[in-house]
């Protein structure tokens, strides 16, 4: 824009326009800087009657401590201690906002920051960040946040109702590495803070008030006895049967597990009463199948909580086949297979896995998928597929099955894909390519023509090696009149696209009449 000889008109034009993208640029960085200050300003707001809210939730603690000390005073000494942990991190995240505001003067009128010139994070990112790694003041920042999570996790230790609470600490507070948009993994300072406007950083710890007022909120509900986001009482928890298999053959083992919708290694119960026996907090089922059709069994969990049993019943069902006699064995696509051909089969015993099943016949081999086979028939007319299963209990069943051998049928000749009789002119002809087609046959075969032999009416055969008509048929061709059927008969094909060394019969002729 500014090389070559410009006028000074065109050099004002040039620079005109580079000031109105500025401009522009300018004023889309304003609107998202002044939304970046309206989301810290709810923030702040929602933090205020957060606080308020949980000095009365504490309140009411402390009251119904005092009412009945052997039920809330426990929860009472542990809300206190939340309490002085989260007001302390919430004010050490409070101090890092008024460094990064501390540049910046209050607007007289509004009493707001001025969040349009809060563009720039160089502050942030010169205490925070040291080259490639954090300085003594990043150190500091992510050590803060370590310790107030493992301050509160000791506050509450493995009881298995506060599980939700130090899940939610660990998500909502950890400094582990963070992948970024390109798969890029970056510290969490870097991935949060470093090369932000002031503002954006403002507002996310902002957010991060908000997060610690609102788990502190939830668990001062959870110590009142109320919910905590999802139900952490184990009436809530939900027993599923996991079996390992829902169908099994008479007389076999029935095998599988009984767990907890919501297991984890804290989830342990106290006793179980069902088919099976406790393992590793799991019920380990194990019984013998009975009658042919569905059965169902249950039993029930206890669990011990708060001095408490509480018991989670649960049920399911498995349906018993009998044992396999007979293989599925089938074409996949006729009843009969083609001699040269790769015949697709279908192996299967039901009720058997895959790897478990042994197929053999001559010409059969693998196909890639489970129970896929490909059979390619030799000499003779018939060929026997044998079969054998193994089962789980180790026991062999085994069949057979008898396949008539044919071979692969004619196809008939064809000019333009057209069988038969074929109508048109001489000139067509002479461009013309002669095929052999096979029509309504289940396998998608392809053949060249590789020899034929042209008959004009009153003039010698001529005998053609390839798939169209020589010199020699043009000049016959000339002297045919309207009417005539030019006969092309004795046509040889090959059958493209296998290695096989097949012989295929002659194509049926195609005459050709002109018009």
């Amino acid at each position: 824009m500014a090389g070559g000889k410009l006028t000074p008109r065109q050099k004002m034009i040039n620079l005109m326009y580079l000031v109105f993208i500025a401009m522009l640029a300018l004023n889309m960085s304003k609107e998202v800087l002044s939304a970046f200050g309206l989301m810290n300003e709810k923030f702040d707001t929602s933090n205020v009657s957060t606080t308020e809210y949980n000095k009365k939730l504490l309140s009411f603690l402390e009251s119904k401590a005092s009412e009945d000390p052997l039920k809330f005073s426990e929860p009472n000494d542990k809300a206190k201690k939340v309490s002085k942990l989260s007001e302390e991190f919430f004010n050490f995240i409070g101090g890092l906002k008024k460094d990064i505001s501390a540049d910046f003067e209050l607007d007289e009128k509004t009493g707001k920051l001025p969040y349009e010139a809060m563009d720039k994070g160089d502050k942030v990112d010169e205490l925070w960040f040291e080259g490639d790694g954090y300085s003594p003041k990043g150190k500091e920042i992510v050590g803060k946040f370590d310790k107030f999570v493992a301050d509160m996790k000791s506050i509450f230790g493995n009881d298995v109702k506060y599980q939700p609470i130090i899940k939610e600490l660990e998500t909502k507070f950890s400094t582990k590495d963070v992948k970024d948009g390109d798969g890029v993994t970056k510290k969490y300072l870097d991935y949060h803070y470093k090369g932000f406007p002031a503002i954006a950083s403002l507002t996310k710890l902002s957010a991060l008030q908000n997060d610690i007022k609102t788990m502190e909120s939830g668990i001062y509900n959870v110590l009142m006895g109320n919910t905590f986001k999802e139900a952490a009482s184990m009436k809530n928890f939900q027993a599923i049967v996991a079996l390992d298999k829902n169908v099994y053959f008479q007389g076999e083992q029935v095998t599988g597990k009984v767990v907890l919708g919501k297991y984890d290694a804290n989830t342990k119960p106290t006793s179980f009463n069902g088919p099976g026996k406790i393992e590793n907090g799991q019920a380990v089922i194990s019984m013998t199948a009975g009658s042919i059709g569905e059965q169902k069994f249950g039993g029930t969990f206890t669990f011990l909580e708060d001095g408490k049993s509480i018991p989670l019943k649960f049920e399911g069902s498995y349906i018993v086949v009998p044992r396999p006699n007979s293989a599925n064995i089938s074409a996949d696509k006729m009843n009969v297979v083609y001699r040269g051909l790769p015949n697709p089969m279908t192996i299967s015993f039901a009720g058997i896995g895959d790897n478990f099943v042994t197929a053999s016949a001559p010409g059969l081999t693998k196909a890639g998928g489970p129970g896929k086979y490909n059979l390619n028939p030799g000499s003779g007319t018939e060929v026997t597929v044998s079969v054998s299963g193994k089962m789980t209990d180790g026991k062999t069943v085994t069949d057979k099955k008898v396949f008539r051998i044919k071979n692969i049928p004619a196809p008939a000749g064809a000019i333009g894909k057209q069988v038969g009789v074929v109508k048109g002119a001489k000139s067509r002809l002479e461009v013309s390519q002669v095929t052999a087609e096979l029509q309504d046959f289940l396998y998608d075969l392809q053949f060249q023509v590789t020899r034929f032999t042209f008959k004009v009416p009153g003039q010698p055969a001529i005998i053609v090696n390839g798939d169209r008509v020589n010199a020699q048929c043009k000049a016959a061709l000339a002297r045919a009149s309207r009417g005539d059927q030019i006969i092309i008969s004795e046509i040889k094909t090959k059958i493209i696209g296998t290695s096989a060394n097949i012989v295929t019969k002659d194509a049926a002729p195609v005459a050709y009449e002109i018009q």
